[in-house]
């Protein structure tokens, strides 16, 4: 008897779930408005259900960026674990009704889908069967962004979260790539590449930081600058010959070898490599089970 009151003061002091719900859709969002359009609800019924939130933990859960809301720290760490118990109790409810999907929706870097999963793909239906659909992502975000997702493949953008399992499957280098007849304008001092264009991807905006930090090269100045809103699109101009980008290995691996591109400066190896996320429920499903055994069979294991 005991035992259950103690269960049921611990029920009670849990918030609705519908605010926990709303909560954590406008987490992801940012804003009330989008996650209104998520539930299929209006903005007032999100806007009372935050407030029901807030007033349940007595503190306020988000300040404002501009238009976005931004949860606090303890709030975010609290919509990690929502949406965690949220995914849990989905893939449980599927379990339990027989309806859990046999395919598997595969969110992919849109440069590394093109050019190291596409030419593979012949290679995993045949081990796998047409049961993964590869959707690339322009911009690359975490799985817990992505509740219509059932596992995205990350670069050095993963960070642990909760509920989510990652099973790194391959190591990557990466460094600044040009054609041929650029490159060979350049001396061996990485500060001459000051005089090309830099091309840049807003998909992974520091990517050319992280390569000075990891290299030891000093940031270097250069003359123009030329921003695309995919790694795709500055890869392709870096093709054309435009100017010069920062490219992870596996996303040019094609291009190396034909010689339509060259790294004049080497790769260093990014210590994050690629990792395959899933939700911790799905880890155990054969489905999921025989991806993660093909991407490591496939990629170059620590």
């Amino acid at each position: 008897m005991i035992h259950y009151d103690l269960v049921n003061v611990v029920l009670m002091r849990l918030p609705s779930l519908n605010a926990i719900r709303a909560f954590e859709a406008v987490c992801r969002h940012g804003s009330i408005l989008k996650a209104a359009e998520e539930l299929n609800v209006v903005r007032g019924a999100v806007r009372q259900q935050i407030a029901t939130l807030e007033n349940h933990f007595g503190r306020k859960l988000f300040t404002r960026d501009g238009r976005r809301l931004v949860p606090t720290l303890q709030a975010r760490a609290f919509a990690e674990a929502s949406a965690a118990a949220f995914d849990i109790l989905q893939r449980a409810a599927f379990e339990l009704d027989g309806t859990a999907a046999n395919r598997i929706r595969l969110g992919v870097p849109s440069a590394f889908a093109v050019w190291w999963l596409m030419p593979r793909v012949a290679a995993m239906q045949a081990s796998l069967g047409d049961t993964v659909d590869i959707v690339p992502m322009t911009i690359v975000e975490p799985l817990q962004m992505h509740p219509e997702l059932d596992a995205v493949i990350m670069g050095g953008e993963y960070r642990p979260a909760a509920g989510i399992t990652a099973l790194r499957f391959m190591e990557d280098e990466f460094g600044p790539v040009a054609t041929p007849s650029l490159a060979a304008t350049l001396s061996r001092d990485p500060v001459a590449m000051g005089v090309l264009t830099m091309l840049a991807s807003r998909s992974v905006p520091k990517l050319w930081d992280e390569w000075f930090a990891e290299s030891g090269t000093p940031p270097v100045v250069f003359s123009r600058a030329q921003e695309f809103e995919d790694l795709l699109l500055a890869l392709a101009a870096a093709r054309s010959g435009i100017g010069i980008a920062l490219a992870p290995r596996a996303s040019i691996e094609d291009d190396l070898k034909r010689g339509h591109l060259v790294a004049p400066y080497g790769f260093i190896s990014r210590p994050s490599g690629y990792s395959f996320c899933c939700r911790m429920p799905d880890a155990k499903r054969p489905a999921f089970a025989a991806l993660s055994g093909w991407l490591l069979r496939c990629g170059t294991p620590a």
